[in-house]
């Protein structure tokens, strides 16, 4: 076992997104040997500052590469490589992120998220630590900034679903969540009025505090009352958009 480098190649956007982008990067390294099965990854310092990425793209891409067999997290050692699954042994159940492309996509999507995180969260509330609790305070601190700022906000969004999922100690949930991206989170696909913005923002606020709430103080059952209401409200707000979207004129 040996800790292994890459070589340095900052990331471009090629009608993909980053975390896509580092996802290909070190598939490749992999792939082409020059990450061999039971080396240990670099850091998550090291590859942001290799990829030029920052930490939320990189847990991205790491989920992703756990969700398709090619890593393995051993939590508190790091991240090693496996053998590359062969192609014929692939599930015959898959979900390509880059399959929704539609509003109608999103919208299915976040129907079968409700399901998942719902009880992603209740979990979560009952096995969380402090660590836990520190990353999803980290990704709402970031996502409220970015928002308040006018900026891009997916991903700290994303990150602190992430986030959640991870805290349930079921590698499981937080694979599929990596693995689908945050391709799933429907805010990027929504186009809000300034007049609507400060309203808009407030509420998506309230809902990520209500659920954060609920799993800092334990509470399952709050936890996925809170996580199935803001993925139901989500889910109500794509849909109004996408119909105005719709009935205006061209």
């Amino acid at each position: 076992m040996k800790a292994s480098t890459l070589a340095p190649t900052p990331l471009r956007r090629r009608g993909r997104t980053l975390a896509e982008e580092a996802v290909a990067s070190l598939t490749d390294s992999i792939r082409q040997g020059t990450l061999r099965p039971g080396d240990k990854l670099p850091t998550e310092s090291e590859i942001m500052a290799t990829l030029g990425v920052s930490r939320t793209v990189v847990r991205e891409a790491l989920s992703r590469l756990q969700a398709s067999g090619l890593v393995e997290t051993r939590h508190g050692i790091g991240t090693f490589v496996l053998t590359p699954p062969p192609a014929e042994s692939a599930s015959p159940f898959r979900i390509d992120p880059s399959a929704m492309v539609t509003a109608m996509d999103v919208l299915a999507m976040l129907e079968f998220r409700v399901s998942i995180e719902a009880e992603a969260a209740g979990l979560a509330a009952v096995r969380r630590g402090d660590a836990d609790l520190a990353e999803m305070r980290r990704a709402l601190d970031e996502l409220k900034r970015t928002a308040a700022s006018g900026g891009d906000s997916v991903a700290s969004d994303f990150a602190f679903h992430l986030a959640v999922a991870r805290a349930t100690g079921n590698r499981y949930f937080s694979e599929m969540l990596g693995h689908l991206g945050a391709s799933v989170i429907p805010r990027g696909r929504l186009h809000v009025t300034p007049g609507d913005r400060e309203q808009y923002l407030e509420r998506v606020n309230f809902e990520h505090d209500s659920i954060y709430d609920a799993i800092e103080r334990r509470d399952p059952d709050g936890a996925k009352a809170a996580m199935r209401m803001h993925l139901t409200n989500s889910r109500e707000r794509l849909r109004k958009a996408s119909a105005a979207a719709a009935s205006t004129p061209a």
